[in-house]
């Protein structure tokens, strides 16, 4: 994309729908860049969401967690993929109620408050469905215990498809996408549907509740195969981040290219910059 053209769609954008984890802080620490760029999209009269893979934490918890970093955020600018999946539930699954859940406390209790029932780890106690979610505070035998219910044929949903977590840490967290795949070796099923990101529905989702076209959307995040990938399975701007988990060599080798790559939100933030003076 040349230059021009780049700066004639970035000024554009109406929406900019923002990665969290590598995105706009990386473990407990924001990044230097990520308020200013949120107080220039204000000042542009941009529009800014928070749409995350990571269901670990519910909204109200996730919005605590901002606030204690100095970022601002209403209830309706943060969608996770816990949402994603009581919507989806809902929606289209409506007789699924009674939830056998690998997932955190905080995210359980979202599905609680949503009218769902989680059931025991135990045998005796026959759910509705599985729901495989990134869960921290997993346990072998709870893992089992999904294995059991999948292979009975249990109607088995996943929340996000990350194979790890973004971490400053000296560790590897595994993620959702891991597990299932755990999941898939000993039960030889996949989950019948993947909630978040690449599914273009989540992003959809956002720009309806915005009222804004997806086209003028971008979905700015760390990782290829969910961030850039929903992008374009939305039609939306997929711009890349570096400042996660992907490198440049993992986006010049990428089969599906970002329409944009940056080091940083700073680097989005002077293009918006540009753009909005032409």
């Amino acid at each position: 994309m040349g230059d021009e053209e780049l700066l004639r769609w970035v000024g554009q954008l109406e929406h900019i729908a923002l990665d969290m984890d590598g995105t706009i802080y990386m473990g407990s620490d924001l990044f230097d860049c990520t308020l200013p760029f949120l107080a220039l999209l204000r000042e542009k009269g941009i529009g800014y969401s928070f749409l995350t893979n990571n269901p670990t934490k519910s909204a109200e918890d996730y919005i605590a967690r901002l606030a204690s970093m100095g970022v601002e955020c209403a209830p309706n600018q943060i969608y996770t993929t816990a949402m994603g999946a009581i919507d989806y539930l809902r929606t289209s699954r409506p007789e699924l109620r009674r939830l056998f859940i690998l997932g955190t406390e905080s995210m359980t209790r979202e599905f609680v408050a949503a009218g769902f029932e989680p059931t025991a780890d135990s045998a005796e106690d026959e759910p509705d469905a599985v729901l495989v979610a990134f869960d921290t505070t997993l346990t072998y035998d709870r893992l089992c215990r999904a294995a059991w219910w999948i292979a009975q044929g249990k109607p088995y949903i996943a929340t996000n498809p990350d194979r790890v977590c973004p971490t400053n840490l000296p560790t590897v967290l595994v993620d959702c996408g891991s597990l299932c795949a755990a999941l898939a070796t000993a039960t030889g099923r996949e989950p019948d549907i993947t909630i978040g990101k690449p599914n273009p529905d989540i992003l959809r989702g956002v720009a309806a509740r915005y009222g804004v076209a997806v086209e003028r959307v971008a979905m700015v995040g760390d990782r290829l195969y969910t961030d850039v990938q929903t992008a374009h399975n939305a039609g939306a701007m997929g711009v890349l981040t570096l400042s996660g988990e992907t490198t440049l060599a993992d986006a010049d080798r990428a089969e599906q290219q970002p329409h944009l790559t940056i080091n940083s939100l700073a680097d989005l933030g002077e293009l918006i910059k540009r753009a909005k003076s032409c």
